[in-house]
Order: structure tokens, then C-alpha cells, then sequence
């Protein structure tokens, strides 16, 4: 349906009853919209409107109520273009900056963090998908921290860092890491991790006269770990499942809430759900069974892309609520948020 083919005061009506149950959760009747509406109209005028509305799939009558609730349909209707976003307050602003200050620390603890702080402000379930690394490398360094264990560190142009304990089939000094340390920061600054894994075969084979035997050893089973390692691919990070819990009013929305979290369990339709954002700008809505890869009714999720400094769309990060979420403060949450992170990469 598209917003020409209702008039004004259907709108309104809509517009009205829809704020009215995303703040009660309750069905909302026409005597409580003859009161709210700033045009003077009789309930029964208006129950002829929600009942035109009701028609256009719009709103549903529960069987317990003689209100309207607004369908998956119509709730995606009001988000895409009826909703007022509010602003964010200062505290809220500081709050995200600080949770997306990333100088010198881990990409997935910062994520980690801004998801965390995100559920919490927003009461729902805060998700990230988290990028592989493809930032260029600036710095590769062994860390010596047993007789078989090393820590490699992993620094990028960006300023993000990450990290792997590594164990090696035999005890390699500290001199011997720092070595190796050194030649793979050498050849491999300013190169992706992709294109690291296809230098390095060679560059090894052509200069392992200049490399001790036991560094080259390190530099092999080191990189193959990084290069082989799951925890380098996208990966779908999940906090704060248990905000979902809060206002549940009924049994329906209990069963509902559980099947949530077997699927959040799952994760898979999620990150399936996330790519499709990335593929987009801006904020996106999808509100429970109106989306074909989130056909759980009862639930929406609001997501936004983030970039990293080359202004590639790398990741995303949003939040997993009820359908009766605050759209008017999660909104404008998870852009700011998304902004922030891209900001910061970009610095």
C-alpha cells in the first residue's frame, strides 16, 4: 500500500493508534482516539476508518478486544513513513562515543562494548556483525609467553588490534619471534590479510637464505593460524537477550520470546538478515513476518551500516526487539551508533 491511496484523516487515525499502542501494548479503541485526535471526530466516525484500515490489512481486531492492533504490515507501513525520530540527548551521544573509542584496542571488544551499551539504552537485543579483518596490516609482532606459546599481535592501519595465542611444535626463543616479527612486518605493511596469505608463500621461498630456519618455521605455522582462523571471518555478536523479557504481558509473548532465542541461538538468519543491511544505506526496519529473511511475527530488528576508512560498507550493528519497540528513540540509537564506529575508523 502506498501513503496516497489514504487520506488525511485516515492517516492520522492510523498515525494516532499506532503511537497509542506502541507506548500501552494494549489494543486501542475509537473512544481513546476520539480523545487524542486534534480534529473533532465521533468514535463512530472512527470506527468506520479503522475498520477501512482494518481492510487494507492494516490493523486486526483481537479476538479479546473490540481495539485495533496494527498488523506486521502496518507497523512497517508507520516506520517507513509516518514515524517522528526524536534526537538523542548529550549523555546518550557521550556514552556511544566513548563505547566506540578504539585506539589501540581489539575491533570485537569495541563492538563488544557499543552492542552492550546499545541493548541496554534501547531494552532490546544489541547485534553486530562484526567484519573480517581487511583493514591494511601496519605491524606483525610474536610476543614470547611460554616454552611453545607465543602471542601474535596483529595491528592495523586503522589502529585496530587483534590477537591470537599461538603453539608452536617446538620452543622458539624471543629473538628468534622478533626476527620473524620483524620480516613479516616488513613485506606484508600496508597489505590486507587476503592479499598477506598470496605474498607470503613466495616471498618465504624467495628469500629463505636471509631468514633463519627456526624464524621461517615461526612465520609459517604463526600466519597459517591467523590465515586459517574461523574467528577472521564475519561473525555475529548477540547482547543483552535478556531485555527481551522485559514487559511481556502475556503467554502468547513468553512462547514468542523463547522461539527468539532459539533462533538467536542459531544465529544464521541473523547474519544472513545483517548482510542484506550491508548491501543498503542507512537505517533499516524489518518488522517482524514482513521481511522474507526475519519471518518471526512479534519481533522487529533495526540495523545500519558501518564503513571503515576507505568508506566501505564493512559491517553492521542494530538492535532485536518486540514489535512494539520505541522506533522513535531505537532509530535514531543505532544510526548514531553506526556513525561513531564508521567515524572512528575512518580517523
Amino acid at each position: 500500500m502506498d501513503f496516497s491511496d489514504l487520506n488525511r484523516r485516515s492517516l492520522d487515525i492510523f498515525r494516532n493508534l499506532v503511537d497509542t499502542y506502541l507506548e500501552t501494548g494494549e489494543p486501542v479503541g475509537s473512544r481513546t482516539l476520539s480523545q487524542k485526535l486534534e480534529a473533532s471526530l465521533s468514535p463512530a466516525t472512527i470506527r468506520n476508518v479503522m475498520a477501512d484500515l482494518e481492510d487494507a490489512g492494516l490493523l486486526y481486531a483481537p479476538h479479546t478486544s473490540a481495539g485495533r492492533l496494527p498488523t506486521d504490515a502496518g507497523l512497517q507501513f508507520f516506520v517507513n513513513g509516518l514515524l517522528e525520530v526524536g534526537s538523542l540527548s548529550e549523555s546518550e551521544c557521550h556514552q556511544l562515543e566513548e563505547s566506540c573509542h578504539i585506539q589501540g584496542r581489539r575491533l570485537e571488544d569495541v563492538l563488544n562494548e557499543a552492542t552492550t551499551l546499545l541493548s541496554g539504552l534501547t531494552q532490546c537485543a544489541g547485534i553486530v556483525l562484526a567484519p573480517k579483518l581487511e583493514s591494511p596490516l601496519k605491524q606483525i609482532e610474536f610476543v614470547h609467553i611460554g616454552d611453545r606459546k607465543a602471542l601474535a599481535v596483529i595491528m592495523t592501519q586503522d589502529g585496530l588490534v587483534e590477537n591470537r595465542v599461538i603453539e608452536f611444535d617446538s620452543f622458539f626463543s624471543q629473538e628468534t619471534l622478533k626476527q620473524a616479527s620483524n620480516y613479516l612486518t616488513h613485506i606484508l605493511s600496508g597489505k590486507t590479510l587476503s592479499e598477506a596469505r598470496t605474498l607470503l608463500s613466495s616471498e618465504l621461498h624467495e628469500h629463505q637464505k636471509q631468514l633463519d630456519k627456526l624464524a621461517k618455521s615461526a612465520i609459517k605455522e604463526g600466519f597459517a593460524v591467523w590465515a586459517g582462523d574461523e574467528k577472521t571471518a564475519r561473525s555475529l555478536i548477540v547482547k543483552g537477550q535478556a531485555n527481551l523479557l522485559q514487559n511481556v504481558k502475556v503467554l502468547d509473548e513468553i512462547d514468542r520470546i523463547r522461539d527468539l532465542f532459539n533462533i538467536l541461538e542459531a544465529k544464521e538468519n541473523f547474519a544472513t538478515l545483517l548482510d542484506a543491511a550491508i548491501n543498503a544505506e542507512g537505517v533499516q526496519i524489518f518488522v517482524g513476518a514482513e521481511n522474507e529473511l526475519f519471518k518471526l511475527s512479534g519481533c522487529s530488528v533495526v540495523v545500519a551500516p558501518y564503513k571503515n576508512s576507505q568508506q566501505k560498507i564493512i559491517g553492521a550493528i542494530g538492535v532485536l526487539g518486540p514489535t512494539r519497540m520505541h522506533y522513535g528513540k531505537v532509530i535514531p540509537l543505532v544510526d548514531y551508533t553506526a556513525r561513531m564506529i564508521g567515524k572512528i575508523l575512518s580517523s
